[in-house]
């Protein structure tokens, strides 16, 4: 079923190429936080409605609650979707980008593969990747200083 996420998600990216904003334009407003290389290399896409892999494979295994839930962002790799109307949210994109980083430290297999066991073992709301990218968020919303934030994310991971 990896393998079968994992080319889902690369179609999934390839089809939105065309709309894929570089995060580089939040470099002002992230600039103590996310390297400007990290944010060039990094990307988001405004949708109506964020794709999941809705496989029933994925339902079978007791994701339904995941896939049916609505949610204001989700990533993908390098790229994170933001729901039409929370864009302008800049927590929200520092929270998917948290997410970028999981993604880049972890690698594609073992990410999806990591992610689906904590959703599967804790929930939504208690899994370690979520609760480490909303802890991000607050500290970021309270403009606390993370001067080593990508080493720190590694480091949790």
């Amino acid at each position: 079923m990896l393998n079968k996420i994992q080319e889902w998600i690369n179609r999934t990216i390839e089809t939105y190429d065309n709309d894929r904003i570089s995060c580089i334009c939040f470099e002002k407003d992230f600039e103590d936080y996310y390297p400007s290389d990290f944010l060039q290399e990094s990307y988001f896409v405004v949708v109506n409605k964020l794709p999941k892999p809705d496989f029933q494979e994925l339902r079978d295994a007791g994701f339904g609650g995941f896939l049916d839930r609505e949610f204001e962002g989700i990533t993908y790799k390098n790229t994170y979707f933001i729901t039409a109307g929370y864009e302008r949210r800049i927590s929200l994109h520092f929270h998917e980008l948290v997410h970028v980083m999981q993604w880049k430290s972890l690698g594609t297999q073992q990410f999806i593969a990591r992610y689906m066991q904590e959703i599967k073992l804790h929930g939504y709301d208690n899994a370690p990747l979520e609760l480490m990218a909303y802890e991000y968020e607050k500290r970021f919303e309270q403009n606390e200083d993370l001067p080593n934030l990508l080493n720190d994310i590694e480091m949790k991971i």
